[in-house]
């Protein structure tokens, strides 16, 4: 299944994840136990856990099981400058009415 750190279920898939994209566990385990933001994952039951470290935002994908331990199910990073938000109502009128 994985190895236990810190009192977190590491499944072999995460693991491997962030040995791969150079991420270091405890990076992820913070961004798990202390997030910026979070929302539910795709998986049901599962959450998705944010925080930004430097110009990376890490982004751990978790969820508990039937004893209320925590699995860690991946791990992955995004660069800050490409991660895109969602342009104000007034500035897309604006350019739709002005071209700008």
């Amino acid at each position: 299944m994985g190895e236990i750190y810190k009192g977190v279920i590491w499944t072999d898939h995460a693991l491997s994840r962030m040995k791969g994209r150079g991420i270091p566990i405890d990076h992820a385990l913070v961004t798990l136990n202390s997030p910026q933001e979070s929302r539910r994952g795709s998986t049901p039951g599962a959450w998705v856990y944010y925080r930004t470290w430097g110009d990376d935002r890490i982004e751990v994908v978790a969820k508990e099981n039937e004893r209320r331990e925590w699995i860690v199910l991946s791990v992955w990073s995004k660069k800050v400058d490409t991660i895109k938000s969602p342009e104000p109502w007034w500035k897309y009128l604006f350019r739709q009415i002005w071209g700008r």
